[in-house]
């Protein structure tokens, strides 16, 4: 008689532990799930920014579809460089990537397809073609020299015919960059780091 209330209690304590662990682990999980909730909000809201490539303005070297994550801490510790290449606000809709060319105070000038900085051709072998022309636009033309206010920069895309950019609407505010991109995580078959351009000039 005995045992047999002995046999009860143990299956008792036996499923007692089971639904035990189960809450154990359902409350480690939740845990799990919430810190990384709370440090993907964090890393969003104050030191990283996810950007997808939309179009291909920036072909080759980005491809339309392809996911960048940029820093957006750096530029608070340090000024953008010439050869950057950045996602920033180009309205209330709509964020941009390109890459810095020309920098507060410098010229620049538009002269038989080439880039000029400070009267200085930019060599832009790296990422682009030599058969590359590039073309002017409203805001520079060929044969013409602007100057890059303060607090402004010079962006252009890589892909020179199908991108609007500085040429077209003028250089860009330096409150308007979210951040200097970083790496490339989409698709995964692609996963790179970015590879900023730097210049002799």
């Amino acid at each position: 008689m005995y045992e047999q209330v002995e046999e009860e209690l143990t299956t008792s304590e036996k499923v007692s532990s089971v639904f035990g662990s189960i809450g154990k682990f359902i409350i480690s999980f939740l845990e799990t799930v919430v810190v990384a909730l709370v440090i993907s909000v964090v890393l969003y809201l104050f030191i990283m920014t996810p950007h997808e490539v939309v179009g291909n303005s920036m072909h080759p070297t980005y491809k339309n579809g392809e996911y960048l994550m940029a820093n957006k801490i750096l530029y608070k510790m340090s000024k953008p460089k010439r050869g950057d290449v950045i996602i920033f606000k180009y309205s209330d809709t709509q964020d941009f990537i390109k890459r810095i060319i020309g920098l507060p105070g410098d010229t620049v000038m538009l002269k038989d397809g080439k880039l000029y900085i400070n009267d200085r051709m930019l060599d832009e072998s790296n990422y682009l073609s030599n058969s590359i022309y590039t073309k002017g636009g409203e805001f520079l033309k060929e044969g013409e020299i602007v100057n890059v206010p303060q607090g402004k920069y010079f962006v252009s895309g890589d892909n020179r015919d199908h991108s609007s950019d500085s040429r077209a609407f003028g250089p860009i505010d330096a409150k308007n960059i979210k951040g200097k991109a970083w790496i490339v995580y989409y698709p995964f078959n692609v996963f790179r780091l970015v590879k900023h351009e730097q210049y002799s000039i």
